[in-house]
């Protein structure tokens, strides 16, 4: 695998690398990301800041604060979300993985925020699901299970 990836927006104004390693992936449920990618849930991956390189496009990005700690960086010309930062973590970038050119070092590992998800989406994984109030807490099997 190399050890770097490629990575863009819809129309390609903005262009950038990460370096590997990641530190996490994740599919994320929250009201937030669902709104903002139009989608029933979220697939991203983490890198420390150092690891993303902006190759082309930078005068095209659009800072957005979506709420009191965090922001969400996207592409004024074809509106695609591209970073989100977050004050309580302010040592890694959450990078959609859709907005990637290649494979990134890992699969995603869990659902984050899975209990304030839409409702009628079905998933077919067994990947840990955590919510609560900070999105990362353990969740009951539910009945059946």
């Amino acid at each position: 695998m190399t050890s770097e990836v490629p990575g863009a927006c819809l129309c390609g104004a903005v262009r950038f690398t990460v370096a590997l390693p990641t530190l996490v992936c994740v599919h994320c449920h929250c009201s937030m990301c669902r709104r903002n990618h139009g989608a029933a849930y979220v697939t991203w991956f983490s890198v420390t800041p150092s690891h993303v390189s902006l190759q082309r496009g930078g005068d095209e990005l659009v800072v957005f604060q979506s709420s009191e700690h965090g922001t969400r960086s996207f592409c004024k010309r074809c509106g695609t979300s591209l970073f989100c930062r977050n004050d309580t973590h302010p040592d890694r970038v959450d990078i959609p993985l859709t907005a990637m050119d290649g494979p990134i070092d890992r699969e995603p590992q869990l659902h984050v925020f899975f209990d304030s998800g839409a409702e009628w989406t079905a998933l077919g994984d067994e990947l840990p699901r955590l919510g609560g109030k900070t999105g990362v807490e353990p969740l009951p099997k539910p009945k059946g299970e």
